[in-house]
C-alpha cells in the first residue's frame, strides 16, 4: 500500500509545499493539509505502518528525521528541533517513540 492510495498526491504535494522552509513544519497544519486528519482511524493506522519503515511497531527519532521524505522523495529532512518537537507532541507515554494509538491520537485530535 503507499501513501496516496489513502491521500490524494495533490494534497500531499501542498501539505509538502507548505513547510519546505526549515523550522516550517507544523504537524497539526501538515495533517490538515494532506487529508489525514479527515481519514478514518483505520486509514490513519494504515499510514502509520507505511511510516514505521523499519516494521517495528513504532516510529522512531531517526525515522522521524525522515517523516517528510516518506509523504514525498523529494521533501526535506526534518530539522533536529522539528523532529524533537513532533516527537514530543505525540509521544504520550515518554518511551522516546510513537506507537501507532498515539499517532492516532495526534492526527485526529
Amino acid at each position: 500500500m503507499s501513501l496516496t492510495s489513502i491521500l490524494s498526491a495533490d494534497a500531499i504535494d501542498n501539505a509538502i509545499k507548505d513547510c519546505q522552509a526549515p523550522e516550517s513544519f507544523n504537524h497539526k497544519k501538515f495533517f490538515q493539509l494532506c487529508g489525514l486528519s479527515e481519514k478514518s482511524p483505520q486509514e490513519v493506522k494504515a499510514v502509520f505502518g507505511i511510516l514505521d519503515n523499519d516494521g517495528s511497531g513504532f516510529i522512531e527519532e531517526e525515522e522521524l528525521k525522515f517523516f517528510l521524505q516518506r509523504f514525498s522523495s523529494g521533501a526535506r529532512v526534518l530539522t533536529d528541533n522539528e523532529t524533537k518537537s513532533l516527537l514530543s507532541a505525540c509521544d504520550d507515554d515518554g518511551d522516546g517513540k510513537i506507537g501507532a494509538e498515539e499517532f492516532q491520537t495526534i492526527v485526529l485530535s
